[in-house]
């Protein structure tokens, strides 16, 4: 009974967090189940993976009208169902909640091994017959029915006073309906450090201070992990329930190692495989592309392409892409490829860059490698004003049941992260107003005494150095799912059936639980559909020249090399210039001078972000008389 911060408020610890304290106390396995949600299992996954831990995949779902109730697939058939349930439950809510009933539960629960919950009781002196009530009594004994064999009864530890005589309770209880009792912890954190903040989190949930917050919070600290002795003398009149812990580990074989993504056929003309039709547009977009004849080199690097796309199974995934832009064109729709698509000679002569292999020498292995086993990425962008047709054409050719946006998870930054943890504390709006203003929008940092000092608060006043710390802990931590700037989904099967899909806020668009990184984790491909404003600028220039010169271009036929273009390139004046406006772009310029297409290509990777932060390079880095110096524009 595991909760991460991927329900979103109410657990107070990363997925890896919880994996690693349980790895390092020594428990068997890990069952993580997030309140009707599966957004944070591939994030587990990943981290179990690495330190060698079993994961159990589940989620705690809870009906609008009845217990909460912990299931655990046992299969990919019963996975299919869990993902099912919750897609139903959040596609008729609003967005981030999820409403579906008890009865639809049931009909989901196939497969499935369920660890129903009783509620916590209010008191605690109580009747033993009155605890739990009828209700409850009734949907466990409906469950148990529906379900011989796989339903328990979780029990946990209150720290009461009377969890001896509640245990008893819960065990009659479990006998007469014919659910064993399992031992559960109810963990909301890694470990007891986490307290300050998961109360933070639960007061911020509620809208409420901490002074306010009452029965609302935790009790105690005990809701963390423990070890596997801990838990023992927890349990020492009850072994059986702890036992059973096990059971369900042992029964509970599924893994998202097993999810089979099946990307969807492309339709191909008389019966072609998909190999065969992507090999038939690739040499007949040749074709087109050389006029005067295929070079040699062109011809080997498309033949290597097709072979190694061939081995690895990705066809479909470039006919998809090759499909968009041609819906694109045939509206006159302004697109290009960017990105690592960029190497694909395939990509050039299916028209979905404008980048020709014959005059750069690209390296395919960088875009797509069978020793990295990453699926390609293909990034294509269209004009901004019109990229709404492109994203209502794959939702009219998929259906809604097959396609959804990616997701993006919105976390805490420096400043919102102050700001919430300050109202939860209770703090002045003017000094939660002071300290948010002296952070950076997107600052991953705290803030030092120093600062503090400078803002007229004194950093050792107790409630403002835990708001300091407290808020410093809360960033990184996701506060809700966003939808993805462009990526798409696309499944042969049911989408539902891979991952649970929920409303975005924008009318008419749905997105999966999962971001991109989680694809990339599972081999999940996903086709960006970006909008970029500087086509529809190119595209409106285009018209003019049409329309004033007679003259027709399309982005391959532009000429390259004009020497007052790179004039104003070395003198910085590229506001507007997509990849070269930013300020670290500019400030480079006239230190590089590029003087052809391909030093720019040189320039953009090397002030991107991943050389940035691997220490290879600084925008701002000068060296003067032997020493370097950083110079911020």
């Amino acid at each position: 009974e595991v909760t991460s911060n991927y329900s979103f408020l109410r657990g107070a610890s990363h997925p890896d967090e919880l994996v690693i304290a349980a790895k390092a106390l020594g428990l068997a396995a890990l069952a993580i189940a997030d309140r009707n949600s599966l957004a944070g299992a591939v994030r587990a996954h990943v981290a179990a993976k690495q330190a060698g831990l079993r994961l159990v995949v589940g989620a705690r779902r809870v009906p609008r009208d009845g217990p909460g109730v912990l299931c655990f697939p046992r299969d990919r058939a019963a996975y299919a169902r869990l993902c099912r349930l919750l897609t139903l439950g959040k596609r008729r809510a609003a967005k981030g909640a999820c409403d579906f009933s008890f009865a639809e539960l049931l009909a989901h629960g196939e497969g499935q091994l369920l660890v129903v919950l009783p509620p916590a009781p209010l008191r605690v002196a109580y009747p033993q017959e009155a605890y739990p009530d009828a209700a409850f009594r009734a949907a466990l004994a409906r469950l148990c029915a529906a379900f011989p064999g796989a339903c328990y009864l979780a029990a946990r530890q209150l720290y009461r006073g009377d969890d001896a005589r509640r245990l008893a309770a819960l065990a009659a209880l479990a006998g007469e309906c014919g659910a064993p009792l399992v031992a559960t912890n109810d963990v909301r954190m890694h470990g007891p450090r986490r307290k300050a903040l998961l109360d933070v989190v639960t007061c911020i949930r509620e809208g409420c201070t901490v002074d306010q917050a009452g029965f609302r919070l935790a009790a105690n600290a005990e809701r963390h992990l423990k070890s596997p002795e801990d838990m023992a003398h927890l349990f020492r009149g009850r072994p059986q329930a702890l036992a059973r812990t096990l059971e369900i580990v042992a029964r509970c074989a599924f893994s998202l190692d097993e999810l089979s993504y099946e990307y969807p056929d492309e339709v191909s003309e008389e019966g072609r495989t998909p190999q065969e039709e992507l090999t038939r547009l690739t040499w007949r977009g040749a074709a087109e592309r050389y006029p005067g004849g295929l070079p040699g080199r062109v011809r080997a690097t498309l033949e290597h392409e097709l072979a190694l796309i061939a081995e690895l199974g990705y066809a479909p995934y470039f006919l998809t892409v090759a499909d968009l832009v041609r819906f694109a064109r045939s509206r006159d729709i302004l697109c290009q490829g960017r990105g690592s698509a960029a190497n694909s000679a395939v990509c050039y002569c299916l028209g979905i860059t404008a980048v020709d292999p014959a005059r750069l020498d690209l390296l395919f292995e960088r875009f797509v490698s069978a020793e990295r086993g990453e699926p390609p990425d293909i990034d294509v962008d269209f004009e901004h004003e019109r990229r709404e047709e492109v994203i209502q054409y794959i939702y009219e050719k998929y259906g809604r049941a097959r396609a959804g946006l990616t997701a993006t998870v919105i976390c805490y930054r420096g400043r919102g992260a102050i700001r919430e943890v300050g109202k939860a504390l209770g703090l002045s709006e003017d000094r939660v107003a002071a300290l948010s203003g002296a952070l950076w929008g997107w600052s991953r940092e705290g803030l030092d005494e120093a600062t503090v000092r400078e803002l007229g608060l004194d950093p050792g006043d107790r409630r403002l150095a835990l708001a300091l710390a407290l808020a410093h802990e809360l960033i990184g931590f996701p506060r809700h799912l966003s939808q993805h700037v462009g990526g798409f989904v696309m499944t042969r099967g049911l989408l539902s059936e891979l991952v649970p899909i929920e409303n975005a806020a924008m009318a008419g668009r749905t997105v999966i639980e999962w971001d991109k990184d989680d694809l990339d984790a599972l081999g999940i491909l996903k086709v960006d559909v970006l909008g970029l404003g500087m086509l529809t600028c190119v595209q409106k220039a285009f018209a003019l020249l049409r329309s004033h010169y007679g003259r027709e271009f399309a982005l391959a036929t532009v000429p390259g090399g004009d020497a007052k273009v790179f004039d104003m390139l070395c003198r910085a004046d590229s506001i507007g210039v997509f990849q070269v406006e930013s300020r670290a772009q500019m400030s480079m310029l006239p230190r590089l001078k590029p003087r052809d297409f391909y030093d720019l290509v040189i320039q953009v990777a090397i002030v991107r972000p991943g050389p940035i932060q691997g220490d290879m390079v600084h925008p701002y880095l000068r060296r003067r008389n032997g020493e370097e110096t950083v110079d911020y524009p």
